[in-house]
């Protein structure tokens, strides 16, 4: 069955789209086949593979209300080897809708098992908040990419997410594990970000991936385009950190007494920023 990843982080503004989107990518450009799941209203993802908002069209919407099959809403892309199950900002009202309703929590989980063997990687795209929608995303993965910045105030996001991650995982989905910790728009000329990034190897360890996302132009441009990166410009670095990233985790996964067992977690590591020695600093910083 299909491997489901969760890219989660409820900051906005630290390339969780950017990331869904070319990593599926990455995975179908390795001829591995992935499917990406738009769970955010703003349909950024299924803006950002060329397809128009359609409040007409079967999205993920639909599967948590439980009024259509995944199979049925799954369209192939420009790009061999991925499809995407696109979203609309109706989906905004499943947050209300849901709070009534039966496995509220399980909907998205319980709508993708009919097409888990039909992929071997299934990416969901999250909404930057931990709501329903954000949920049952966890519910249905089986790990979670957190992309952060590194800077401050992502650390406070990613402490609060992970103390989410592990609540879930007692309650709700206990096989649910971090995929990996990675720093996107990542620039390696300022002094800051290479401190606060050894910081985090040394409090993360091997949940840090190696593959480090840089600021790219080319990663903004590409989504305009409809397209990901790797078709937009393959050779930008952008393209290339995002098919290092995908090598890195398909690695883990073939290989995973490389790769850090699910119950040695995030959590077991400090976790609070008061502890990060360059959070410290930052905090006085921005408190001065």
């Amino acid at each position: 069955m299909g491997h489901v990843i969760a890219v989660a982080n409820q900051k906005g503004g630290v390339g969780k789209t950017t990331t869904a989107i070319n990593l599926a990518a990455s995975f179908a450009a390795a001829e591995v086949k992935s499917l990406l799941v738009d769970c955010d209203p703003q349909a950024n993802s299924t803006g950002g593979l060329g397809f128009a908002r359609d409040p007409d069209r079967l999205s993920t919407y639909h599967l948590l209300l439980a009024e259509a099959a995944a199979d049925q809403a799954v369209i192939p892309t420009e790009l061999e080897g991925l499809s995407i199950i696109p979203s609309h900002k109706n989906l905004i009202g499943a947050n209300i809708e849901l709070v009534g309703a039966e496995e509220r929590e399980f909907r998205l989980r319980t709508a993708l098992q009919s097409v888990r063997d039909q992929y071997d990687f299934i990416v969901l795209d999250c909404p930057p908040a931990l709501d329903l929608l954000t949920l049952n995303a966890l519910v249905a993965a089986d790990s979670v990419l957190v992309p952060m910045q590194a800077e401050y105030f992502a650390l406070e996001g990613v402490s609060e997410l992970l103390d989410t991650i592990e609540r879930l995982r007692l309650s709700f989905n206990p096989e649910l594990h971090i995929e990996g910790v990675v720093l996107t728009m990542y620039d390696d000329r300022t002094n800051l970000a290479q401190q606060v990034t050894q910081e985090l190897k040394r409090h993360f360890g091997d949940r840090l991936l190696e593959t480090i996302i840089p600021r790219n132009i080319r990663l903004a441009e590409a989504p305009s385009y409809g397209k990901p990166a790797l078709l937009y410009d393959v050779r930008s670095r952008g393209a290339e950190s995002y098919i290092k990233l995908a090598k890195e985790i398909m690695h883990r996964k073939m290989n995973p007494a490389t790769a850090p067992a699910p119950e040695s977690n995030l959590e077991q590591n400090p976790q609070d920023p008061e502890d990060l020695s360059i959070s410290n600093e930052l905090k006085r910083v921005n408190e001065s």
